[in-house]
């Protein structure tokens, strides 16, 4: 992957990471706590894909781009 790709990768993870956090606070204030516990784990399952399977192989790659919140 060249770097310009990998950058644009990165910023669209962080950018989705940041949506899904979003819909998780959304979920909590809205759902009664069981709802909210299954969907907590299954985006924390998402997220730590988008981190172990995309992100941290880009950043291995091409370490200064990675995100000071992810050192």
């Amino acid at each position: 992957m060249n770097r310009e790709i990998a950058e644009e990768i990165s910023k669209l993870m962080l950018y989705c990471g940041s949506e899904i956090d979003k819909s998780v606070v959304l979920v909590k204030n809205t759902c009664d706590s069981e709802e909210f516990e299954i969907y907590r784990k299954a985006i924390g399952k998402i997220m730590g894909t988008m981190l172990v399977d995309i992100m941290n192989p880009i950043y291995k790659q091409y370490p200064d781009i990675k995100p000071p919140q992810l050192k």
